[in-house]
This record gives C-alpha cells, sequence and structure tokens, in this order.
C-alpha cells in the first residue's frame, strides 16, 4: 500500500468531530500476526498537545485524513 502521508503533515481522525489536530511523526513498521509480514507502509504515528502534556499514538493511515498545511508543529 502507498503512503498516504509524510513527516509533518496535519491529520485528524475521519469521523471524529473531537478529533485533535495531529502532526504525523514516523510511519511504524508493525508485524502482520496473521502472515508474520513486516508493513513498514501503512501505520503512522502521530503526535498532538493537550493541556500542555506531549500524547502520541499509532493510527493506520486509512483511519486519517489530511488538513491545513504542512508548516510542523513549532512556529519561527
Amino acid at each position: 500500500m502507498a503512503r498516504k502521508f509524510k513527516a509533518g503533515d496535519w491529520v485528524e481522525i475521519k469521523g471524529s468531530s473531537d478529533s485533535p489536530k495531529m502532526e504525523v511523526s514516523k510511519y511504524i513498521a508493525k508485524k502482520e500476526p496473521i502472515f508474520g509480514f513486516v508493513d513498514n507502509d501503512t501505520y503512522v504515528e502521530c503526535v498532538w498537545y493537550r493541556d500542555g502534556e506531549r500524547k502520541s499514538q499509532i493510527f493506520h493511515q486509512n483511519r486519517l485524513f489530511k488538513v491545513g498545511d504542512s508548516k510542523g508543529m513549532y512556529r519561527t
């Protein structure tokens, strides 16, 4: 499966009205439990901040959609 995002892209969870705006950190290698192969192109780690605390979670790329611009999490 082709990669849909790159590091620094802003994404939200599909179908969730209260989803935080998250930044894609990187793609994660995940082993397929049934067939045993390693998938490097479908799971992404996303980061966001809530109440001053850094949060991160791994999502399948099909659960996410791209929003806004890709200027990164930090402003200069």
